[in-house]
């Protein structure tokens, strides 16, 4: 167990001879991966306060360990060659006695003392220094194993005691898993996984593994405590949330604990989900009044980078590619909605009503960028179109993709060449679960028919799904670790994702079978990122709809199945939020306008809408519909998110062009150039 009060691993152990009279030796073996690094550990034997323990130390952090009957021998070596799991085997007992080993790849051994008590406790304690690590192994010792199991055990029962009950054979543990991954010293700061996906065939050189925290799986997370009704967990997490914004507006890619980026790539779902679970927060009451008034002014940044950097995202939610994707888009626009709430809660009518304006322009965006027809997929599958995974241009629409292709990546070479109009994603499923769609409309049932045919994976556990056609991110064909190219396999989160679908479409009895095969799919309770669904290749323990080398426990696989689990109760996707769903389902809500931007500059507007000019400064916009007979002058609006509005708006309806230049006022100059926007 865990010593509650300490940095300490205690371990308890009751060791039975099968003859007294032999002479048993018993040892303990310990190898340190601190900081990360399987090389770069430096160990040595010492004592605190007369005790003796074994140390072993890289960068900022020391461990020691420390044995409640004490050490007949210790020693430290290099394995391989010093350590002694090579002197056990070479000898069958400890000879070397190793005091000290400098930056390497080592282990520590102890004999264990077992000639006057065969119970003995271990404790594993960590600190910044020798002395700091040694006192937390000796408190926990003379603390004692029972005080602190009881501890360890009353705390876990009090908290699964606080949760609602729900159906669900995995549900407790689920929650569990949640919850074991939250780090002490940053309440609310939940990794990814405490596993490296293909662990066993990787070195120093991939130091995170998962070890990070994703704002993206955090805030699922997030709504799996939501699931629970632990509000106290979802506020520690939004105010962690908080705690690492960047200075403007945005979160990493990836990132430590400490909030430090570890990869550095912006993707923007991770930017609109923090400000749904703000406002999810708010609205469960979890926030209260006054800590909304310390973190409305980050929410506010939040609003600002997402409407100055959307809908395009530079990566998608899978890591890989840059472009309008059905997902991102979805939790933008949802984004924007929930920070028009918060607006409102802050009195800024004016910001809120501008929000909604752009989410309504960018919903309508969603069919125009991501949306192909009479593909020869389509034709192969009998429907009129489907949503593609990702569109990377920013000035062609789906209908002009035509023959373009993009290389995918986990691929050698063009391996991974496809067509972007046949490029097929689970994402598109998004659209219904942010409530932007129905689970009715025809273009979305078109999508998962050819979902179906292309992505779905019957394993003898059920049915799950691959993330996108020609994906490469997992094992090879014959079983081998990926290696930066492979094949990519279903994932069970994605089984979860597709019963939420049912749940929308009132298929409750699908969703609870999709609730089944996720629970089948879990080792011991833990669910996997990928599970194989190919053949069983025995010698390398894959089994058909069991899970591969992938991360487990992955958070956001439990956070998934927790949250079917409470939407199958309730008959409706729970956390589905109520103003999408009104809005563009219920009222279809529409837009009058486009916007044209400097970094998103409108080549063609539809006919029947007005142009709506957004730049970064104040400035005048003087324009013409009917090639400069007349001008007309503008001045822009300051929405209060540093981005200056102009809504030119057409009276001529024989123009076929509109035209226009700029006038910044600050610095008192003209543009210097005209621009012009073709009406189709």
């Amino acid at each position: 167990i865990t010593d509650p009060y300490r940095d300490t691993v205690l371990q308890k152990t009751v060791f039975k001879p099968k003859k007294k009279s032999s002479q048993y030796h018993l040892y303990a073996l310990l190898a340190p991966h601190i900081n990360n690094e399987g090389h770069n550990n430096s160990g040595w034997i010492g004592k605190y306060k007369g005790i003796p323990m074994l140390f072993a130390q890289n960068g900022d952090i020391t461990l020691a360990l420390a044995c409640s009957t004490g050490w007949l021998k210790r020693s430290v070596g290099y394995v391989g060659a010093s350590d002694g799991w090579t002197d056990l085997q070479q000898h069958k007992k400890m000879e070397w006695e190793y005091e000290h080993v400098p930056n390497g790849n080592i282990a520590l051994t102890g004999e264990i003392d077992i000639s006057d008590q065969t119970d003995f406790t271990l404790a594993l304690s960590f600190g910044r220094t020798q002395a700091e690590a040694a006192n937390q192994a000796r408190a926990s010792l003379l603390e004692g194993f029972d005080s602190a199991k009881k501890a360890y055990i009353d705390g876990w029962q009090a908290w699964q005691g606080s949760l609602r009950d729900v159906k669900g054979k995995k549900f407790r543990n689920s929650a569990a898993v949640l919850r074991m991954q939250e780090a002490k010293k940053f309440p609310g700061g939940i990794i990814a996984s405490l596993s490296i996906p293909w662990g066993q065939s990787k070195g120093d050189s991939d130091k995170g593994g998962y070890h990070l925290v994703w704002p993206r799986d955090l805030v699922e997370s997030a709504g799996g405590f939501l699931a629970l009704q632990t509000h106290n967990d979802v506020l520690r997490i939004v105010n962690y949330l908080m705690s690492t914004q960047n200075a403007d507006g945005s979160w990493p890619q990836n990132m430590w604990l400490q909030g430090e980026p570890n990869w550095n790539s912006l993707q923007m779902d991770e930017i609109a989900l923090p400000i749904l679970e703000i406002h999810k927060a708010y609205e469960r009451e979890a926030i209260d009044k006054n800590r909304m008034k310390r973190y409305w002014p980050l929410a506010r940044k939040a609003i600002a980078f997402l409407v100055r950097n959307g809908p395009y995202t530079p990566q998608d939610r899978w890591e890989e590619e840059q472009g309008y994707t059905p997902f991102t888009m979805a939790t933008e626009i949802a984004g924007l909605l929930a920070g028009a709430e918060l607006a409102e809660i802050n009195n800024e009518k004016d910001l809120a009503t501008y929000c909604r304006e752009v989410a309504d322009c960018w919903n309508e965006a969603i069919e125009r960028k991501t949306y192909v027809r009479d593909t020869a997929l389509a034709k192969e599958y009998d429907v009129d179109g489907y949503y593609i995974r990702i569109n990377p241009f920013k000035d062609i629409t789906a209908s002009q993709l035509g023959d373009r292709t993009m290389n995918l990546k986990n691929h050698n070479g063009d391996d991974g060449k496809i067509k972007i109009s046949e490029l097929v994603s689970v994402d598109a499923l998004a659209l219904v679960r942010f409530g932007l769609r129905a689970a009715d409309d025809p273009k979305i049932q078109n999508t998962i028919k050819v979902i179906d045919a292309v992505l779905k994976a019957d394993t003898p556990n059920g049915a799950c799904w691959h993330r996108y056609n020609n994906d490469g991110y997992g094992e090879h064909e014959n079983g081998d670790a990926y290696d930066g190219t492979g094949i990519g396999r279903a994932w069970p989160l994605l089984t979860g994702e597709r019963g939420h679908y049912e749940v929308a479409a009132g298929n409750i009895d699908a969703a609870k079978e999709l609730l089944k095969a996720m629970e089948k799919f879990s080792n011991n309770g833990l669910l996997s990122e990928q599970i194989w669904d190919s053949d069983d290749i025995q010698e390398k323990g894959l089994y058909c709809g069991e899970h591969t080398g992938s991360a487990m426990p992955l958070t956001w696989a439990h956070a998934e199945y927790l949250k079917l689990c409470c939407s199958i109760a309730e008959e409706e996707i729970f956390d589905m939020p109520s103003y999408t769903r009104e809005r563009y389902i219920n009222e279809k809500t529409t837009c009058s306008f486009e916007i044209w931007r400097f970094e998103n500059q409108l080549k063609v507007i539809s006919d029947g809408k007005d142009l709506r000019v957004e730049v970064m400064a104040k400035a005048n916009v003087i324009w013409t519909d009917d090639d400069w007979e007349t001008k007309k002058s503008t001045k822009t609006k300051d929405t209060g998110l540093g981005i200056y509005v102009a809504d030119l708006k057409l009276n001529n309806k024989k123009a076929d062009k509109i035209e226009f230049t700029f006038y910044w006022e600050k610095a008192d100059k003209w543009e210097g150039k005209n621009y012009s926007v073709k009406i189709r």
